[in-house]
Order: C-alpha cells, then structure tokens, then sequence
C-alpha cells in the first residue's frame, strides 16, 4: 500500500493521455459487447457437457494458441507470476459463480456478480489508496442500480442472503480483484504471455475439479465448436485486448465499461427471439448506460476545465 495520501488525482496513471484511454475505452467496448454474445453459445454448449469439463477444454485451447504465439516469453518469472495470480482470481470468479447457481436464481446471480463495478473502486482505495473522480463514483451507483432492475433480482435484507448468493459475491470479489491487478500488472509485462499463463491457470484448475463435480461430455461439434469459439475469441483474443486496455485505462472504467456486458446479452437474446424486454429491463440498461456516459464524458469535461482553470 502506497505511503503517499489520497487523493483525487490519484484515480489514473500520469502517464496515461486522453485519446489513449478513449481509445482502450473502446476497445473494451467492443469486446464487451463480443462477451454478450457467449451467453446464448455458453448455454447451447453447456446442453452437452458439465461446466468444468467446458471450462477446461475452451480456456486449454486458448491457452495452447496463445502459448504458440508467445513461445520463450511464457517462462520470463515475472510473467510466470503474475500469471499466476491473474489465473486464480480469474478461475475463482468463474467457478464461484457456476457452484453458485446451484442454489441461487440466475437474476440474483447476474446482479450479484455485476456487483464488481462497486468493488473495484473500493478496492482501489482500500489497496492502493486510489481515489476515484466524483464522476466515476456517480457512474458506478448508476450502474449498480440499473444491474439491479435489468436482471429484476430480489436481494433484500427480509429475504437474506442464501449460500449460492454468497458464493457469488465471493465471484464479484475475485473479478474485482482480477481488474485491479490487471491494471498494475498490464503495463509490466507482455500481453500474450501474460494472458496465456491466466488462461492455463484456469484449464488446469477446472481440470482439478472434474472429480468433485462429476465430468459429462457428448463430444457432439456444437459442445467442441462453443469451446473453440470461447477459447479462441473470447477467452484468448477478448483477454488479451482487455489487458492492453487496461495498460491505458483505469479500473473504474474498466469495470464501468464491462458492466454493459448483460445489456448486450440481452439486446442479443431478443434479437434471436429467446425473451422480451419489458420496461424495467429497458430503465436498467438505461441506468447502465447512463452510468458509463456520466464517467466517460464527466472525465473528458473535468479535464478540460482543469485545462483552461491551469
């Protein structure tokens, strides 16, 4: 933890310029959007096979391609281990929020796993001593409230928290961890390596897994090819991006920009016909959305009356 005091300044590198963090920004963006549409091939996928058993093949597969790219530079130490870190927490949110479903609703689990975009700025403060903008704050309580009422989850104090609720924040809490550490380790050290070190880590830990949670695999192309997509898109070329980002980017809006991952989700759900939108779902998406903008553009005009008051 940093010596130095709190303070606003503190929420984004120096180094970072505002057209490189607009550019990752984007990036993330577009990936984000990318990830809502592994909600439909996931759910197909998961018809003909047990979930560890397709974590296990789509993040060894990313792993492998990525592993052939980065070659020599996978076994730099510094790269092992940070890796290695980024890996568990990354395994920990997935697993976490998979056991979770066994005794939570699937709108309770969306919502509390959404909760990392409130986590991520505490941590940064708790950890670092990284204080978020006014404007981040404000964007992370829009998004929080509009996770709230786009997946409709009921998590009041009256009905408590059940086991798998708590097994799903614990998945909140990991990716809050995993952005965090992204953010100080991206810029440190080579994306690919980096990144396959994490998606091997994951494999391997699913792989662990499969004589606790019972392997089912019908090794039909729909299973190999959801794997394959996830692995090679998702998973190696998605994370990849997400780590170049977050070299350029700060956590907050890392995990204010990713917090739209199940409005597109949705978007693309009804588009293919799976489910409708009422108007609640479409006032949460708003909030969401709203939340993102106020970051965005709240920190783009901050600096520019910082500018002309300098």
């Amino acid at each position: 933890m940093s010596s130095t005091s709190p303070s606003v300044a503190n929420e984004a590198p120096g180094h970072l310029e505002g057209r490189g963090r607009l550019q990752a920004d984007g990036a993330l963006a577009l990936i984000t959007a990318f990830w809502g549409v592994t909600f439909v091939v996931v759910k197909g996928a998961l018809d003909h096979g047990d979930p560890f058993s397709f974590l296990a093949l789509r993040f060894g597969m990313g792993a492998l391609a990525l592993t052939a790219i980065a070659r020599r530079e996978l076994w730099v130490p510094s790269t092992l281990r940070r890796g290695l870190a980024l890996g568990v927490f990354l395994f920990l949110g997935f697993a976490l929020q998979t056991v979770g479903l066994v005794s939570t609703t699937p709108s309770r689990s969306a919502f509390i796993t959404g909760l990392y975009v409130v986590f991520v700025p505490v941590l940064g403060l708790v950890l670092f001593r990284r204080v978020p903008r006014l404007t981040s704050w404000v964007g992370v309580v829009l998004a929080a409230v509009g996770l709230r009422y786009l997946t409709g989850a009921e998590v009041g104090a009256a009905q408590g928290l059940s086991q798998g609720d708590w097994l799903t924040l614990g998945c909140a809490l990991a990716y809050a961890f995993h952005i965090q550490l992204t953010e100080r380790y991206a810029p440190k050290s080579s994306v690919v390596p980096l990144v396959a070190v994490q998606l091997w880590v994951v494999a391997l830990l699913s792989a662990l897994c499969l004589p606790f949670a019972g392997a089912r695999v019908e090794w039909v192309p729909s299973f190999i090819g959801a794997a394959a997509f996830c692995g090679l898109l998702a998973s190696a070329l998605a994370i990849c991006v997400q780590t170049w980002a977050q070299a350029r980017t700060t956590a907050v809006r890392v995990a204010l920009v990713c917090s739209m991952e199940p409005v597109f989700a949705a978007v693309y759900s009804v588009a293919l016909g799976y489910e409708r939108l009422g108007p609640r779902e479409w006032v949460g998406g708003g909030l969401i959305l709203a939340g993102v903008l106020v970051a965005e553009l709240g920190a783009h005009l901050w600096d520019r009356l910082s500018a002309r008051s300098a």
